[in-house]
């Protein structure tokens, strides 16, 4: 059975969000200052060498934009090798694979894929599907990769209407940036005191 990972870039407020899309959003790209190759090594040994992706569909759109024609390198052929089960209505117009669309009902499509033999899933982006994913149980993990800035404005990690759960600390690692990486292990619901 696969086991599904969220991994996220955030600023301290909670903000997932790095490109303008069409929302206005004024700050493209404020990771990059801070980053390391320590910060990469780090990247690479928690997602692992070999994965499969689970993106929402604008998610997809940027990064096939992107990856498909960027250099050689351990990200790139990992993410170019990965099978992409995009969250979409139009799954004619997917180019970038291997692919596969997951229609209107993810969240049967996702327990169907999770109960395959096979490399893990990597959730990159998307809040609306993270959230859900949490609701219905069907998260193992999440690393944060968590930058030294607040953004005041932008898309949050967790949309509103995020089940109340709790997880465990499984490790954490800080780059010499500022960066910090943290694992954690779905818990389960929130236990209050």
């Amino acid at each position: 059975m696969k086991k599904l990972r969220i991994m996220e870039h955030i600023s301290l407020d909670g903000v997932i969000q790095h490109s303008a899309d069409d929302d206005g959003f004024a700050y493209s790209d404020w990771t990059a200052p801070y980053r390391t190759p320590e910060g990469r090594d780090a990247l690479l040994a928690a997602q692992g060498g070999s994965f499969d992706l689970l993106l929402g569909r604008r998610t997809y759109d940027l990064w096939s934009g992107f990856w498909p024609k960027a250099p050689s390198s351990p990200m790139a052929d990992a993410l170019n090798a990965a099978t992409k089960y995009v969250v979409t209505h139009r799954p004619e117009s997917l180019a970038w694979g291997p692919v596969e669309g997951v229609g209107p009902d993810f969240i049967k499509e996702v327990r169907r894929i999770k109960a395959q033999d096979g490399r893990d899933l990597v959730l990159w982006g998307s809040s609306t599907l993270a959230s859900k994913l949490l609701e219905h149980g069907l998260v193992e993990e999440v690393l944060l990769i968590v930058y030294p800035v607040l953004l005041g404005s932008g898309k949050r990690f967790f949309a509103e209407g995020t089940p109340a759960c709790s997880f465990e600390l499984v490790s954490t690692q800080a780059t010499p940036s500022g960066v910090i990486f943290s694992i954690y292990k779905f818990a389960g619901p929130l236990k209050a005191g």
